[in-house]
């Protein structure tokens, strides 16, 4: 039985040592590589005398960075990955919540960590030279448990202090197993790696990866800019699998991209993160017939993805994509507000039960209590759930689908408005590239942003067609480009900021 997860990469090291694992346009390293550097990480903060210890990697995203993340797991220690793209001050208020003893970086970050004086800033590149221990790291090894942490993703929290989520080798392993099983990755897998290191979906590539010695290539960020260049780099490196958040996709299919090429060596594509309007995923699905298309659910806290749907029939323009069913080893209940089942078709908030529960939040025991609870249904012995705060309920076909987030849901003019209803109906209309809708509290009106060549008077006209009056937006703003997350999601919260100071970037 497998407890760590360094075991897929002392397997794969023996079977295919020379296999490229990981790499960029410009670096690649083999499993030899990788393992070796590794382990001479891994010796140099053992003896460092660090043990269970939260160890910062604030490294630009490449190969040698993955390589760090495993060389503090063979110290028994846990990794954390900033980026120099994250603000200063959410690396500061991150590094102030670890205290870390040490914090690996590269020549090109080195000069931008925060001095901290209970910080030891180490670099890779002398790291990698020490002489490997080997009884120093097996020794570590003997004492290490399937419980221990592996990593911490920090995700926003609603305080403002973001939320140090802590994933432990069980949780890993369950989850790459489960993913690995219902997408069909093996040896012949290329991933094209699209979100930062710093987040949890990065987690699809890597470890898959060290499991059945696939290969996964770094795509440079500067290419999700320019659709048609992002496309020659999947052709160029062969790359057959990408699990990529939803706006990464459209970016693609909206901006008229497969007119001038297609990615010819894609067979399976996973997607997740934000509902993938129809219109665009059957441009896809039109360019790619022979593909196999995944929608995936979950948060980070239940380690990456919880749900799956497999994309076996046509949807309509007018129709919502269903999130499925469970990974294997994995339960979903859906809860009312008195903790009971809702009936059929009605909504409740999607909890989750299984192995791949995160262990909490860093340091903070009266937010893990808040939705890591007491499973309603068990009064016999401890059993956790996950109450991830979504809105689900079960069609017709028994295939869960997502509302949406409780705290996206409004009243308004007497109303309980879902606003991802009013967003799926904007996306739907023929010329909106991209639509996001939130609601101001304080006017109390109903906010539309869009990317795409339409005015305010035609979405309106296009959707008194779909919805009824008390739903259609008070206010309609064109934006040259949709504002991303540095992991590809819209970014509701600097949209929210601008429109509030009035500093909106419009068409």
């Amino acid at each position: 039985m497998q407890h760590n997860v360094l075991e897929y990469l002392e397997t794969t090291v023996n079977l295919k040592p020379d296999k490229t694992a990981y790499a960029n346009e410009t670096v690649s390293l083999t499993f030899r590589e990788v393992y070796n550097r590794a382990r001479a990480v891994g010796t140099f903060l053992v003896r460092e005398e660090l043990y269970k210890q939260p160890v910062i990697v604030f490294m630009r995203k490449h190969p040698d960075t993955i390589t760090a993340f495993y060389g503090i797991v063979y110290s028994g220690n846990y990794y954390v990955p900033l980026d120099e793209e994250m603000p200063k001050e959410r690396i500061q208020l991150i590094l102030e919540r670890l205290n870390p003893k040490a914090v690996i970086c590269d020549d090109a970050t080195r000069n931008l960590v925060p001095v901290r004086k209970e910080s030891h800033i180490f670099l890779y590149e002398d790291l990698i030279k020490t002489s490997i221990d080997k009884e120093g790291l097996d020794a570590v090894r003997e004492k290490a448990i399937d419980t221990d942490p592996v990593y911490i993703v920090f995700t926003s929290g609603s305080t403002g202090i973001p939320k140090g989520v802590i994933a432990c080798h069980r949780s890993v392993i369950d989850y790459i197993e489960s993913l690995s099983t219902v997408l069909k990755f093996s040896e012949t897998t290329i991933f094209g790696n699209q979100t930062p290191l710093y987040v949890d979906a990065c987690l699809k590539e890597l470890y898959p990866t060290l499991k059945f010695g696939a290969t996964t290539y770094l795509i440079p960020k500067s290419l999700f800019r320019f659709p048609v260049k992002l496309v020659e780099f999947l052709n160029q490196y062969n790359i057959n699998t990408i699990c990529w958040v939803v706006s990464a996709l459209t970016m693609i299919s909206a901006f008229d991209t497969f007119e001038k090429l297609i990615p010819k060596t894609l067979h399976t594509i996973a997607f997740g993160s934000e509902v993938f309007p129809i219109k665009q995923f059957n441009l896809w699905k039109e360019a790619l017939p022979e593909a196999r298309f995944f929608n995936l659910y979950g948060p980070t806290e239940a380690t990456g993805m919880s749900c799956y749907f497999y994309v076996n029939r046509e949807f309509g323009p007018e129709e919502v994509m269903p999130i499925g069913k469970p990974f294997p080893n994995t339960e979903i209940l859906l809860l009312d507000e008195q903790n009971q089942v809702p009936a059929h078709g009605n909504p409740g908030e999607i909890c989750i039960r299984g192995t791949s529960l995160t262990l909490g939040y860093y340091g903070d025991f009266a937010k893990t209590q808040e939705v890591f609870t007491q499973n309603p249904f068990n009064q016999i012995y401890p059993e956790l759930i996950y109450r991830t705060g979504d809105l689900g309920k079960y069609n017709d076909r028994g295939e869960l689908m997502f509302i949406s987030r409780k705290d996206n849901q409004i009243k308004h003019m007497g109303h309980r408005i879902e606003l991802g209803e009013i967003e799926h109906a904007a996306n739907n209309i023929e010329g909106i590239k991209s639509a996001c809708c939130l609601f101001d509290d304080v006017k109390k009106k109903i906010l539309l942003f869009y990317v795409g060549a339409l005015t305010a008077r035609e979405i309106i006209a296009g959707l008194k067609d779909k919805l009824p009056r008390y739903m259609l937006p008070n206010v309609i703003e064109n934006l040259a480009e949709m504002p991303l997350t540095p992991n590809g999601k819209i970014n509701r919260v600097l949209l929210r900021e601008q429109y509030r100071k009035g500093t909106i970037l419009p068409m």
